[in-house]
């Protein structure tokens, strides 16, 4: 942008202000926080009426002032005594139901089945008696019953499985795995089934074991924070009943209202926390785990501390269910902040995006919380299927910074200074900030829906990468350019705070010619920049014949190695995470 055109947007001015004397001005930032601050819940649809925010209260008991710094503080001042609430609830549903069937995965992948056994009656009668007799209702076998179960979130994967079992215990697991095992019957464990790699779901007929009913929170001990759980909690029912102990769960997803906690570790999964509390490698003290062979592994912890030996958890954190079945686990969660505020700001190019995460670790510290990036094309699909307006202008970039503390007056004045320094430098065009906790909650499904409007065009390509901030968002240029018309929308957002990128390629339904168009070029792109083909959705059908643009020869031959000593008969969720044996000639030069 033009400097001349800077300088104008500066000076433009302020509704109902009176005029600035300060030699240094925040038009754009204190325009938002008097004019987006319309009601309540700040993110209304469009034409509703307008009724006088508690800003433009705050306004008028402080417009006296000729400096806009100081109107800033006051503000932010004003929104620090508010209580902190639940800033984010259960926005992801799986209402998928409504479009269209894929076709089978074998099918559209040309994918082979594995020498596995194929269920009969016998089997169905033995997993009824597991789970409580002949009329279990534990144990769905209706071809309507169990095909939600079949099919993945995006709608991208099918399976056809004819059995699902949902065990409340982990010796009912241990039981089935035990049987499952001497039959050669091939196992798909399931959470929540909100995975984008198609990890979650069969890819033939495999018996698909559901962690549905195993939600028990055992223990919440708020002294030490850990929370002892079974894994088929879900993540938002857990976040409202730790938070009741004044804690807070490390990480946050926008499927937290169906993901279950034990898939959440199974995958590994990142989210908008990570770049204050750091990965679940780090947050899980222990797990308890089923091989395929029904062995339990008691690897649970009570304590941060623990060097007994090798730490075997790591082994099915992020394994995916390959190499065994969590049924339990144990994770720290932090305390509770009690000041938390948000900041979402418009910027006119990437770079100003790079620079002003750099201005936000610097200058936010240890209260900076969650660093988000979204593009134009992404919050205008957002806003415009889900019906939302965005309380700020037009940019083609835009960013959700979150601050969280315990001092309501010291996270106060850090905010304020990094807004005057970034604003001074030209980075950010316009902004409005927030700390009721209704407004923070609607500015994230600005960022948290994003996934689920993408879909509303039909069909949607994900791709979940980890690159070097310097050409973090080069990607997204050269996909829009490399599909064209066959697209209709190419998109970037994700969590710059932690180097992730989630690339949306949508269109009106999956076709060989767009397909062939992304892969393996989005992979090879990566890798090109010593990338990860998976940042935080993990490997499962989708990539895993792509692992090899991330992953060596050796380290891929140990992991086999790993499957084989722990999973000699390979029924736990196969043809999932390794690649084929033999290599592909896309790998051979890998």
């Amino acid at each position: 942008m033009p400097h001349h055109q800077k300088q104008a947007l500066k000076k433009k001015p302020i509704a109902r202000q009176k005029t600035v004397k300060s030699s240094y001005k925040l038009p754009c930032v204190l325009r938002s926080l008097l004019t987006t601050w319309q009601r309540e819940d700040d993110i209304i649809p469009a034409g509703s009426r307008r009724r006088v925010s508690t800003a433009e209260k705050q306004y008028r008991t402080t417009r006296q002032t000729d400096n806009p710094v100081m109107f800033l503080r006051s503000v932010l001042r004003h929104l620090g005594r508010r209580p902190p609430g639940t800033l984010r609830t259960p926005i992801r549903t799986l209402a998928s139901n409504s479009r269209e069937v894929p076709a089978l995965t074998r099918d559209r992948y040309q994918a082979q089945r594995g020498a596995f056994s194929e269920l009969c009656d016998e089997d169905v009668a033995v997993f009824r008696g597991i789970l409580g007799g002949p009329d279990s209702s534990r144990v769905l076998t209706g071809p309507d019953e169990v095909q939600g179960y079949n099919i993945d979130y995006l709608r991208s994967v099918r399976g056809y499985g004819r059995v699902v079992l949902k065990p409340r215990t982990t010796a009912e697991v241990a039981e089935l795995m035990r049987y499952c095992n001497e039959r050669r019957l091939a196992v798909c464990p399931q959470g929540g089934n909100t995975g984008l790699v198609g990890g979650s779901v069969p890819v033939f007929d495999e018996v698909v074991l559901s962690l549905q009913l195993m939600d028990t929170v055992e223990r919440i001990d708020e002294y030490s924070g850990i929370v002892v759980c079974q894994a088929g909690c879900v993540l938002a029912s857990l976040e409202e009943k730790v938070g009741a102990h004044g804690l807070i769960m490390p990480l946050d997803l926008g499927a937290k209202g169906s993901c279950h906690i034990g898939g959440n570790v199974s995958t590994n999964a990142g989210g908008l926390r990570l770049v204050r509390y750091g990965n679940l490698h780090g947050s899980v003290l222990g797990v308890e785990a089923v091989t395929a062979e029904g062995r339990v592994l008691d690897l649970m912890s009570n304590f941060k501390k623990d060097n007994t030996g090798y730490h075997l958890k790591h082994l099915f954190i992020g394994s995916e269910g390959t190499l065994g079945i969590i049924t339990r686990l144990s994770i720290f969660c932090p305390t509770a902040s009690r000041s938390v505020n948000i900041a979402f700001l418009g910027l006119r190019s990437y770079d100003d995006v790079k620079q002003t995460f750099l201005a936000a670790k610097r200058g936010l510290g240890e209260i900076l919380s969650s660093c988000e990036m979204i593009d134009a094309p992404s919050l205008d699909s957002c806003t415009r299927f889900f019906n939302l307006q965005s309380p700020i202008e037009k940019y083609p970039f835009y960013m959700l910074i979150e601050t969280s503390g315990s001092d309501a007056g010291h996270d106060e004045e850090k905010l304020t200074r990094f807004l005057e320094q970034s604003m001074e430098k030209g980075l950010v065009e316009d902004g409005t900030v927030t700390g009721e906790p209704t407004k923070m909650k609607n500015i994230w499904k600005l960022r948290e829906l994003i996934a689920d409007s993408l879909l509303s065009d039909g069909y949607c390509f994900k791709y979940d990468l980890s690159l070097p901030l310097d050409h973090f968002y080069e990607i997204v240029l050269a996909v829009r350019e490399r599909v064209g018309e066959h697209a209709i929308n190419v998109t970037g957002y994700g969590h710059i705070g932690d180097s992730n990128l989630h690339l949306n390629v949508s269109c009106a339904r999956f076709t060989p010619e767009i397909y062939a168009l992304l892969e393996p070029f989005v992979y090879e792109y990566t890798s090109r920049l010593r990338g990860s083909v998976s940042a935080e959705h993990g490997i499962g059908f989708l990539k895993r014949k792509y692992l090899h643009y991330s992953k060596q020869a050796e380290p891929l031959r140990l992991m086999r190695q790993m499957k084989q000593l722990l999973d000699p008969n390979g029924i736990l969720n196969p043809y999932k995470v390794l690649p084929p044996e033999t290599p592909t000639k896309e790998s051979a030069g890998h």
